[in-house]
């Protein structure tokens, strides 16, 4: 996929969906950099699962929603490889509950981690790209920020925005051979998904034509699509992993 000597940041790339791109990522030669904020001991599993298949990365601990270790994050990535190529903004929580008994504090942490930190690294790494003339951003919505879900308002705002954020990037940077996508996946099996209980999982998936659940490597697979030069003319997509739940 001619990725071979690229370097990359990705956000919460401890476990699940994260760590399925980091791997990926790195199988093809690019150079990883597992951001966490707190899950040391899964970063460090997955920095060892990509050295173990031969693959190069390192650990970039910051919180994306801090634009003070955003910036010095960032710079210390520049520091020691020269480069960033690649920014996959993966990082996101949940905090659910019905929008009557909502806290204020519930609905900002998930809107200053899912969108203000996609933003604060987005013009962070914009910066070495545009020098660069080069540079593939793709960020994770999700099927709940494209159809809304109970409980979930401000997790699907945030999702919703992080849309409206890519498309306006790429209007702005596609001159600069910048190409910015999302990625929106349905229902994965992440411990988000885990902590859904069985009832609402099995409801979804008779929603699903697909009739199954998703993996964190078939996320992945689209996002290896998007950063390679098979996808250097494609720019402001939202691509679903979904199984056919949202159409």
């Amino acid at each position: 996929m001619s990725l071979a000597g690229r370097v990359a940041l990705v956000t919460g790339a401890s476990r699940g969906i994260g760590r399925a791109i980091a791997l990926s990522l790195a199988e093809e030669g690019v150079e990883v950099y597992i951001n966490y904020r707190t899950q040391a001991d899964a970063a460090e599993e997955t920095r060892k699962n990509i050295e173990a298949r031969g693959g190069t990365a390192g650990l970039a601990p910051f919180d994306v929603s801090n634009p003070d270790e955003v910036k010095n994050g960032v710079k210390a990535i520049l520091d020691k490889s020269g480069r960033l190529d690649i920014l996959i903004n993966n990082a996101g929580i949940t905090k659910d509950t019905l929008v009557p008994i909502m806290k204020e504090s519930q609905w900002n942490d998930v809107i200053q981690t899912n969108l203000t930190g996609t933003f604060l690294l987005t013009k962070t790494v914009v910066r070495p790209m545009m020098k660069a003339r080069f540079g593939r951003i793709v960020n994770m919505t999700s099927v709940a920020g494209q159809y809304g879900n109970p409980g979930q308002s401000n997790y699907s705002a945030a999702k919703a925005g992080i849309i409206g954020f890519t498309r306006s990037v790429a209007r702005e940077l596609a001159d600069r051979n910048i190409t910015a996508n999302a990625v929106s996946p349905g229902l994965i099996d992440t411990d988000m998904a885990e902590g859904i209980s069985e009832e609402i999982r099995n409801g979804i998936i008779q929603r699903i034509p697909m009739g199954r659940i998703g993996a964190p490597e078939e996320v992945a697979d689209a996002v290896l699509f998007l950063v390679s030069d098979h996808a250097q003319y494609i720019t402001g997509q939202v691509i679903g992993v979904n199984g056919g739940l949202y159409m």
